[in-house]
């Protein structure tokens, strides 16, 4: 993969059934001319409880990288995205404006079509990367940080069905923002004390996955996590 930063920090591989009997999709649409899918799985698809009948499936390796998401050269690439797919603050922002118009119809073809009522928190969908390196955005809606209410289950479905959603559309390589760690005010380090242990945790066919670090706190909180401190 090529990426503007550097890449630091492995962990390991272990093998576990993988997802078998029904599908994880619940929408499978096309939406563009190149034949790309929009494809959502919601939390109830890729729960864990699901995986008893399954074959041998494979946990990804996972990467620390320090970089600009936009620019990295990899199959998906993860969004933060709000219920609307809309384009906002922060990552989401920064992603639709680097993919360029083509993101931007893919998303607004979805809000008339299969997602009307909005994209649900821990629930993904991947659509065109436009413009990008990457060839998909997964677009993941995470949960906003609430003191007296513990959320930690919709956030790690946020990876999760991101996940699914990569092997469903093939990719090999994934790049994931620190999610819900900006305006939405998740506790950085559990934010990414989620990340680990999910994309640890989650059978996939992904091959690598890349936790991209916005700042300082973002890194030492994935090495944290890694138990490379």
């Amino acid at each position: 993969m090529r990426a503007r930063g550097q890449v630091d920090g492995t962990g390991g591989r272990g093998t576990c059934g993988a997802h078998g009997g029904t599908p994880l999709l619940d929408t499978a649409t096309a939406l563009l001319a190149n034949s790309r899918a929009s494809i959502a799985v919601t939390p109830d698809d890729s729960a864990e409880g699901d995986r008893g009948s399954c074959t041998i499936g494979a946990m990804a390796d996972i990467t620390i990288l320090r970089a600009d998401i936009t620019t990295l050269d990899v199959d998906a690439v993860v969004n933060a995205a709000n219920r609307q797919l809309a384009g906002g603050g922060g990552v989401d922002g920064a992603i639709h404006r680097a993919a360029g118009p083509e993101l931007s119809q893919a998303c607004r073809k979805l809000r008339e079509t299969t997602l009307t009522d909005g994209l649900p928190t821990g629930q993904s969908v991947a659509t065109t990367a436009g413009k990008m390196p990457a060839k998909w955005v997964i677009h993941t809606v995470g949960p906003v940080w609430a003191k007296t209410i513990d959320k930690s289950d919709q956030l790690a479905s946020c990876y999760r069905t991101s996940l699914h959603v990569a092997d469903e559309i093939g990719a090999r390589t994934i790049a994931f923002p620190t999610i819900s760690a900006g305006v939405y005010g998740y506790p950085m380090d559990e934010a990414t004390r989620i990340a680990v242990e999910t994309c640890r945790q989650t059978v996939t066919k992904v091959d690598t996955i890349y936790l991209v670090a916005f700042n300082a706190e973002a890194e030492a909180g994935y090495r944290a996590a890694l138990g490379e401190e």
